[in-house]
């Protein structure tokens, strides 16, 4: 089973293999980027595939990924069902790493993208 978003950002199963890659080749999955000017940069996308793997529960089909920063027993990796859980666990996961930033003594301004 793959899936697609419609127009409204909401999640659509198909089967159909040439459907799911064109439009995760052309259309924007991105749902929040957030870099901050010490290198750290938050990344949640639309992955258009279940990663559940097996679990029971809605799919898990977005995915916020933190780059360049280790964070010892916890996660930089958090999953959701939703555009708008995606969203919100974007701005959960930016402010964790923001409070983690300030403890190291890191940067935490936000570098804004066009």
């Amino acid at each position: 089973m793959y899936y697609v978003l419609d127009e409204h950002r909401q999640v659509k199963p198909t089967n159909d293999l040439m459907e799911w890659a064109s439009f995760i080749g052309t259309r924007d999955r991105v749902v929040a980027q957030t870099r901050f000017e010490c290198g750290v940069f938050v990344s949640t996308v639309f992955l258009g595939l279940d990663h559940r793997f097996g679990g029971k529960g809605p799919p898990l089909l977005f995915e916020t990924l933190v780059f360049e920063l280790t964070m010892d027993g916890d996660s930089d990796m958090q999953r959701y069902s939703s555009w708008d859980d995606a969203e919100t666990g974007h701005r959960a996961t930016v402010r964790r790493v923001k409070g983690q930033l300030e403890m190291a003594g890191l940067s935490t301004v936000e570098i804004v993208e066009a």
